[in-house]
């Protein structure tokens, strides 16, 4: 498959992670001071983003070569998504454990990743022959 046919598959996974990035973030903003106000507006964004983000993970596994490669943006996309709009939003900090733990989570998503499907059967077929 062509990086021109997998580009829009990656593009749609990066939006759907962002995408669950702002609908966690409309959901922690709904449980503020003007709680009516907050659960009405929130409300509204947290259904509207976890609608459009399910759009686009159907879209970008549409377009993918490999569900995994889709879940594996999404999720990336996700967590950073997630840092910046805590921060931006909340003020948060992540600490640099937190930054780490991430990267050993993205490395072990890419090592599922590079595992194809054709590499897991061969052991698969010999154990049924044994």
């Amino acid at each position: 498959m062509s990086s021109f046919k997998m580009f829009p598959g990656v593009f749609y996974a990066l939006l759907a992670g962002f995408l669950a990035a702002v609908a966690s973030s409309s959901a922690k903003l709904s449980l503020g001071a003007d709680y009516l106000k907050g659960v009405l507006l929130c409300g509204g964004l947290l259904f509207t983003c976890n609608a459009v983000m399910w759009t686009f993970l159907a879209k970008a596994l549409r377009y993918s070569s490999s569900s995994t490669q889709t879940t594996v943006t999404t999720t990336a996309s996700n967590l950073v998504s997630s840092a910046f709009l805590g921060q931006l939003i909340f003020g948060e900090a992540q600490i640099t454990l937190w930054w780490v733990g991430i990267s050993l989570t993205f490395s072990g998503l890419l090592v599922l990743q590079r595992v194809s499907p054709q590499d897991r059967q061969p052991s698969a077929v010999a154990k049924r022959d044994e």
